[in-house]
């Protein structure tokens, strides 16, 4: 870990992430923060319940990369995994198209029985960030059920059916959030949120099914902004593609072009800065000051230098608002 300039003057750091791509950026960016001084926002709308067991793929995610357990090969799951349960499953004729790996197993039960218990996801979530020793605070997006459904030309499915059962192969012509108007921000997130943050940072992760289930969560928007905090994000697309996962194709599918200047129309109003890949340095959104970097994230070194980027353009941002 190396903290620079742009580290020691901020405080706060909230970011916004979903899954793989928002979970590289995390990691770059604890890594170059003071301990502690991020606080991660997951998408728990990818949650569902398999074979009895309550599944959070994000805040997983986001736990065993922050771990330094995460598979760097599958870039979900630990390292190092056997799959033993999954072998006996198939003997049984069980469903096995969800891979759930002999280690990963201990996740899942362990939350399940907590959850049963009366924990919430929260309180689980930030014990085992605490046991895992990784220096910074993961929080749920609320702990109320919500789950994400997408309507394809193959009818309408559930997320988890989509994205791993059938692949993303389906076409996409909608998505729509289930139980996000009894959704609650927690309290100890609100809390976060009322305190001082000197940043907040949208991760590239799909907008449609990983940063915008976060912000339709009732007053989740109103708390972020009402922080005063500079809101930078960073597009996940890169040269009209995106690097891992069915962004582009989404947002081919819904008639829309898949340009980092389309995903910066999707948070016009809410963003204050967006980050594009030097590639797409030609694309200007109307009414959206735009940087360029390098953004594809190939090594930790990759992830670091970006989470600096991010952070002095956050520093820069919050600067001038201050002259302002």
């Amino acid at each position: 870990m190396s903290f620079d300039h742009a580290s020691s003057s901020l405080g706060r750091v909230v970011a916004l992430s979903g899954g793989i791509g928002g979970a590289k950026l995390a990691l770059g960016l604890r890594n170059v923060l003071e301990p502690n001084r991020l606080a991660i926002i997951a998408n728990t709308g990818d949650d569902f319940e398999h074979l009895g067991l309550h599944i959070s793929p994000d805040i997983d995610t986001l736990l065993y990369t922050l771990s330094g357990m995460s598979d760097p090969e599958r870039g979900w799951g630990r390292a190092n995994e056997t799959w033993n349960f999954m072998a006996a499953m198939a003997e049984l004729g069980g469903e096995t198209w969800f891979r759930l790996g002999d280690r990963d197993l201990a996740m899942h039960i362990e939350r399940t029985r907590k959850l049963r218990a009366g924990d919430s996801l929260t309180a689980v979530t930030a014990e085992t960030a605490a046991r895992l020793n990784l220096g910074c605070e993961v929080f749920p997006m609320t702990d109320t059920p919500v789950r994400t459904f997408v309507t394809t030309d193959e009818g309408r499915l559930a997320f988890q059916d989509y994205f791993v059962r059938r692949q993303c192969r389906p076409a996409v012509t909608d998505i729509s959030f289930e139980g996000i108007e009894e959704a609650i921000v927690g309290e100890r997130l609100a809390e976060v949120l009322r305190g001082e943050v000197d940043a907040i940072v949208v991760c590239p992760s799909n907008p449609f099914i990983s940063i915008e289930p976060i912000l339709a969560v009732p007053r989740m928007r109103e708390l972020l902004r009402a922080t005063g905090a500079p809101i930078v994000a960073v597009s996940p697309i890169i040269g009209r593609d995106s690097v891992k996962g069915p962004t582009a194709k989404m947002f081919r599918e819904m008639g829309l072009e898949s340009t980092s200047s389309e995903v910066a129309k999707r948070y016009s109003g809410f963003v204050d800065l967006m980050i594009f890949d030097a590639s797409d340095a030609m694309e200007r959104p109307k009414d959206m000051p735009v940087i360029t970097s390098h953004t594809f994230m190939a090594s930790l070194e990759d992830r670091e230098q970006l989470a600096r980027v991010v952070l002095n353009a956050a520093r820069a941002s919050k600067d001038r608002m201050a002259y302002d």
